[in-house]
C-alpha cells in the first residue's frame, strides 16, 4: 500500500553506513531506522548516539529476534554479506546488500536459492543506476531514438594509497573478493551493463602494479554485447588524477558522463550526430536532476516494496554483473576470451574470483 512506513536497520557501523543513514534520514517519511548492529557493540552504540538510532546490538541474531524488520541494510565487509543475508531472509526481512554482494558467483547463487524460499528479497546497492540522467538514457536507448549503440568506454581511475589497504580485509581475495574490479569499478561497469544490456564475451587483463595487495590494482576488459556494441572497461586504484567516465557512441549521438563518486544531470552531455539536433531538446526535456546515490536507490526500493515487488537491483540484475566480474578475472588469469555464462559451478572461478590463482601469487613452500 502506498505510503507505508518501513522498519529498517543497519548492520555494520563503518564508513559506508554513514551514507546509508544520511539517505534514510532524508527519507524519514518512508522509513524508521530503529536499530544498528555491529560486532563491536561500542561502535554500534557510538553510531546510534551520533545518528539518533534507538537501539544498538552486537549481533544480527538478537537484532532480528527483538526487532520486527522490513528491511536490513548490510554495510559490513564483503566476507560477511552472505551469512548475514541468509539470516535476514530466514527471518523474513528483505536485505539490501552493499557491493560487492558476495565474494563469488557460488555464494551469490546461494542467496538466489535462499531468496526463492523466503517471503523476503535480496537487492544489491548499485546506486549509480538511479540518477535521473541514467534513467533517461535507458529510456531513450530502449525507445531507439539514439539509434544502435556502437561503441562505449567505461573507466574508473581512482587513487588509493598503501595506507588505505592497511585495513586487514582490504586487498585480499578471502575477505574483499577482489581488487578495484570488485570494489571500485563495479559501480561504473554495472551502470554500463544496465544501459547496454546483456554482454556476450570479453577479453581481459589484470595486474598488480603498485599496491601491497593480494588482488589486482588494475584491470582492463574488451567486451562485446548481444546488441553488437563494443566496449572497453578500465578499473584502477593507482591513478593520481581520479575520474569516473562513461561514453556511449550511438548512431545518432554521443552521450558522455564524467564525475568521481556520484553525478547529477550537469555531469552528462549529449552531442548529436549531424542531422539529429532534435535529440538535444529530447534530452533536456527529461532533466529532473535527481543525483545518483543511496537516497535515489532507497527511494526506488521503497517504491517497489509499496507495490509488493522485488526491489531493485534484483538478484537477476546483480548476477549479470557478478558474472562479468568472474569472467573478467577468468579471462585475465587464463589468458583467453570468456563468454557470458561460461563460469559454471565446476569452474574454479565460481567459488573464488582468483580461480586458479593470480599470476603474481608467490608459490607456497611445502
Amino acid at each position: 500500500m502506498a505510503g507505508r512506513r518501513y522498519r529498517t536497520a543497519i548492520v555494520g557501523a563503518g564508513g559506508i553506513a554513514v551514507a546509508h543513514v544520511r539517505a534514510l534520514q532524508g527519507l524519514a517519511h518512508r522509513a524508521d531506522l530503529v536499530a544498528v548492529a555491529d560486532v563491536d557493540l561500542g561502535r554500534a552504540r557510538t553510531f546510534a548516539e551520533r545518528w539518533d538510532v534507538p537501539h544498538a546490538y552486537d549481533g544480527v541474531a538478537e537484532l532480528l529476534d527483538v526487532q520486527r524488520l522490513d528491511l536490513v541494510h548490510l554495510c559490513t565487509p564483503p566476507e560477511h554479506h552472505t551469512p548475514l543475508a541468509l539470516q535476514c531472509l530466514r527471518a523474513g526481512a528483505t536485505v539490501l546488500v552493499e557491493k560487492p554482494p558476495t565474494l563469488s558467483l557460488a555464494e551469490f547463487d546461494v542467496l538466489v536459492a535462499a531468496e526463492a524460499t523466503s517471503i523476503a528479497h535480496v537487492a544489491t546497492v548499485f546506486q549509480h543506476r538511479f540518477g535521473s540522467a541514467a534513467n533517461r538514457l535507458r529510456r531513450m536507448t530502449a525507445a531507439g531514438v539514439l539509434g544502435r549503440p556502437l561503441l562505449a568506454t567505461c573507466a574508473t581511475q581512482w587513487y588509493r594509497d598503501d595506507d588505505y589497504f592497511a585495513a586487514p580485509w582490504r586487498g585480499t581475495w578471502e575477505s574483499e573478493g577482489g581488487g578495484p574490479t570488485m570494489g571500485h569499478g563495479i559501480h561504473q561497469f554495472d551502470l554500463l551493463l544496465s544501459i547496454l544490456g546483456p554482454w556476450r564475451e570479453l577479453t581481459a587483463l589484470a595486474a598488480r602494479q603498485a599496491r601491497p595487495t593480494d588482488t589486482e590494482d588494475v584491470s582492463m576488459a574488451l567486451v562485446t554485447f548481444d546488441n553488437g556494441a563494443l566496449a572497453s572497461v578500465v578499473n584502477s586504484v593507482v591513478s593520481p588524477r581520479q575520474t569516473s567516465t562513461l561514453r556511449f557512441d550511438f548512431e545518432n549521438a554521443t552521450v558522455e558522463l564524467e564525475h568521481l563518486y556520484g553525478y547529477d544531470d550537469r555531469d552528462w552531455t549529449l552531442t548529436p550526430a549531424p542531422g539529429h539536433d532534435a535529440l538535444l531538446a529530447q534530452w533536456a526535456a527529461g532533466a529532473d536532476n535527481v543525483p545518483s546515490g543511496h537516497a535515489a536507490q532507497f527511494s526506488a526500493v521503497f517504491d517497489a516494496l509499496d507495490r509488493d515487488e522485488a526491489p531493485p537491483v534484483t538478484t537477476t540484475d546483480a548476477r549479470r554483473t557478478m558474472d562479468f566480474v568472474a569472467s573478467l578475472y577468468a579471462s585475465a588469469f587464463i589468458g583467453d576470451r570468456v563468454r557470458s555464462g561460461l563460469i559454471g559451478p565446476d569452474s574454479p572461478f565460481a567459488t573464488r574470483m582468483d580461480g586458479i590463482g593470480a599470476p603474481w601469487k608467490e608459490p607456497s613452500i611445502s
